[in-house]
């Protein structure tokens, strides 16, 4: 096997395997290498989307549970949406990366091993593993993004469960349940029913500190409690930790003087991820779509996943989060309210319209919003002029 290529891509998850697959499929592939310590199956997990009946039928072979119903609870309301537009969709993330990986062909490929470091000289970058070393002309980085000590981040812990009796509206997916402990943070129940008796259960904290597992575990033991469904099995268990603030960049990772990338980040890494949701997989699909079609006409830079505007705006929620977390449930509830099925949809996927958006801001309370833009205007200015 050469150890010289065009492109390497280091990870082998969303981004990873998508834009190699996507590589692969055009006429001249450049010469690529995908770098991954671990096999899919011991990264299975769970990964989820709003999605219209096209992609939904693309994406039928990794599909675990899909459902044109959602709610959201709190201890005094109940939201249902229904939509006929958009399905809510549960992916097997094993099976999905191993449909990408049956699509590479020669002259791209995935080799089994971990990246140590990298070099950057002046034509390519070395590529440091624990089995050998490599060179390449660019270098896509999609591993995990670093987050700030005290940045905020959705972490959570959840259960595959098998249960005694058949589950009660299994046609219906439990988006946030906010009737648990408030008192570490935003805290919500996810469940998704994918029949009658087998259940994905997972206790959500939207924080800057992560808890002890089992403070998760008992919150799915008192909801599972609360709700009278007994269990027979524990299937498996899965966590997770999502960025929802500014990440923390390698200085390793940056463009050269022409403006093409020598090493560039992509994936949840780059920014795709929604910091106000912590959706992520329609935002890395678009995104490496985009980079394949560049790729292929000789334009290597990685396209911004998500909106600048997009962006600001959910800095500004997640700071009235931080800030006033007594308001925390009432925000998504009064922003579930406000919207109908589609809409919700559209919005969890950043494709809201003008009209949607003034839904939502007609909803909110409008002081700690104001107070927040304030003090994000007063940060950018000040961040302005140090650099002056």
């Amino acid at each position: 096997m050469s150890t010289e290529f065009d492109i390497a891509i280091i990870g082998g998850g969303n981004a990873g395997l998508t834009l190699a697959a996507q590589l692969a499929a055009q006429d001249n592939p450049p010469t690529t290498v995908v770098i991954e310590p671990q096999t899919v199956e011991q990264r299975d997990c769970s990964w989820s989307l709003w999605a219209e009946d096209h992609q939904s039928e693309q994406l039928t072979h990794s599909t675990k549970g899909r459902w044109h119903r959602w709610q959201l609870i709190d201890d005094t309301s109940r939201v249902i949406h229904n939509s006929k537009q958009y399905s809510y969709l549960s992916l097997s993330s094993a099976d999905y990366l191993l449909g990408r990986g049956a699509q590479l062909r020669d002259p791209v490929s995935l080799i089994e091993d971990s990246v140590t470091a990298l070099h950057r000289q002046q034509q390519q970058t070395i590529i440091e593993t624990e089995k050998g070393r490599y060179s390449a002309k660019t270098v896509y980085d999609s591993r995990p993004p670093k987050i700030a000590e005290d940045g905020l981040r959705q972490h959570f812990l959840g259960w595959h469960i098998h249960s005694k009796e058949p589950i009660k509206d299994p046609h219906v997916a439990t988006l946030m349940d906010f009737r648990v402990d408030q008192s570490q943070g935003l805290h919500f129940i996810y469940a998704l029913p994918f029949s009658d008796h087998h259940l994905l259960i997972e206790s959500t904290l939207i924080s800057a500190s992560l808890q002890p597992q089992d403070w998760y575990r008992n919150a799915i033991e008192d909801w599972l409690r609360v709700n009278n469904i007994e269990v027979e099995e524990i299937i498996s268990e899965e966590m997770g930790v999502i960025p929802m603030d500014t990440l923390i960049t390698d200085a390793s990772s940056s463009t050269t003087s022409s403006e093409q990338p020598l090493i560039a980040n992509i994936g949840a890494a780059s920014g795709a991820v929604r910091r106000s949701s912590g959706y992520a997989f329609q935002h890395i699909q678009q995104q490496i779509s985009q980079l394949a079609s560049g790729i292929a006409e000789g334009n290597m830079a990685v396209p911004t996943p998500i909106s600048s505007r997009l962006t600001a705006m959910d800095r500004i929620f997640n700071g009235v989060l931080l800030n006033r977390p007594d308001l925390a449930v009432s925000l998504y509830m009064r922003m579930a309210k406000a919207l109908t099925g589609d809409q919700f949809a559209r919005f969890m996927l950043g494709q809201a319209s003008l009209s949607d958006w003034l839904r939502v801001i007609a909803a909110m309370p409008k002081m700690p919003f104001l107070k927040q833009t304030a003090e994000l205007i007063a940060k950018q200015v000040a961040e302005k002029l140090s650099r002056a």
